[in-house]
């Protein structure tokens, strides 16, 4: 995908021949820029990076996420190819959920340990509802299973230390404020397991998102989100009566200057519903929330909602890869949104 015009080989022949040079010359030309435009269709953009709330780890702005690519076997040629382009956080979660996704991602975290950020999650255990009250009781299950996922994910991806874990699914404000969900982090973090806390969820995110920030305990939040407004996972679709993203900007604004760095998910997920087998695709969902010009601009309608959500108030995106071409799409989108939103 070409990010700019450029004369076809064609034109430059044409033209190149009517200044005299053709045969051998000619022929010699035209592999060169035949080579040429081929290196230039596999270029990749420059990585852009943001420092993830208090962590202040400077992140790439594309999040590999791992949980459902490395679930059922290995993928070290997208791993590397991320790494060597500029990825340098890759998220991952439990084998509670995600099967060997951890197994599958440690020789690599093992390789390059400590050049990236190294995230997983884990459940609490319980079947929590967005809008239970959490006893004292449930609370503390709630932790002890949590506690037992992190020391479960340290040995599957074979480390002793992570630099985030999250409260998987968290869509639970007692929860996200519970005292010993809080204990069993600081426990866990006085013993070397890990540096930062987060929580990641698909439903309940304003809730959920404001309480994070007003505890000041969270590093990381990943929240699912769409350039219209909340996704929301029981749906598998833009939460009812959400607002915009443009109209929920300072609840994400409140929380960054709470220290949270916020990575979003799910953003493209809405658009491509046939494809997880829960409805047609819908390529232009978000177009309401797009500028004629941002519409046109040389990017698929995946890559046009993750460039956009990153451009209204998310640090970066986790997007699951599951080939070279997909990969590099991603890519290409979290590292090239500045240039279409360069005062957000």
């Amino acid at each position: 995908m070409s990010m700019f015009g450029s004369p076809s080989r064609r034109r430059i022949l044409q033209l190149l021949a009517l200044f005299g040079l053709g045969g051998k010359e000619l022929a010699r030309t035209a592999a060169a820029l035949a080579e040429s435009e081929a290196r230039a269709s596999d270029a990749w953009p420059k990585m852009q990076y943001r420092t993830l709330g208090k962590t202040g780890f400077e992140g790439s702005r594309l999040v590999f996420g791992c949980g459902a690519a490395l679930m059922f076997w290995g993928k070290d040629d997208l791993l590397n190819a991320a790494y060597d382009h500029g990825v340098n956080v890759f998220d991952v979660g439990t084998s509670d959920y995600y099967r060997n996704a951890e197994s599958n991602l440690a020789a690599f975290a093992k390789k390059h340990r400590d050049d990236i950020f190294l995230i997983s999650k884990g459940l609490v255990g319980l079947d929590v509802q967005p809008d239970q009250t959490l006893s004292a009781d449930e609370r503390k299950q709630c932790a002890a299973a949590w506690s037992k996922a992190l020391d479960q994910s340290l040995v599957d991806l074979e480390t002793d230390h992570l630099d985030a874990y999250y409260i998987m699914a968290g869509n639970n404000v007692s929860l996200v404020r519970s005292d010993e969900m809080y204990e069993a982090f600081s426990r866990a973090k006085k013993a070397g397991k890990v540096d930062h806390w987060g929580v990641s969820t698909h439903q309940n995110a304003a809730n959920v998102l404001g309480a994070a920030a007003e505890t000041g305990r969270f590093s990381l939040a990943q929240i699912a989100i769409t350039p219209v407004g909340w996704y929301d996972w029981n749906a598998k679709g833009v939460q009812e009566g959400s607002a915009s993203m443009t109209a929920i900007r300072p609840t994400l604004d409140k929380a960054r200057e709470a220290g949270i760095g916020l990575v979003g998910m799910k953003a493209a997920r809405h658009l491509a519903g046939r494809w997880m087998g829960f409805g047609p695709d819908r390529p232009s969902a978000f177009d309401a929330a797009y500028s004629e010009a941002y519409k046109s601009a040389p990017l698929s309608p995946f890559q046009r909602s993750y460039a956009y959500v990153l451009a209204h108030g998310l640090d970066a995106v986790n997007a699951d890869s599951q080939s070279m071409e997909h990969l590099k799409e991603n890519f290409i989108a979290a590292a090239t949104s500045q240039e279409y939103f360069p005062k957000a």
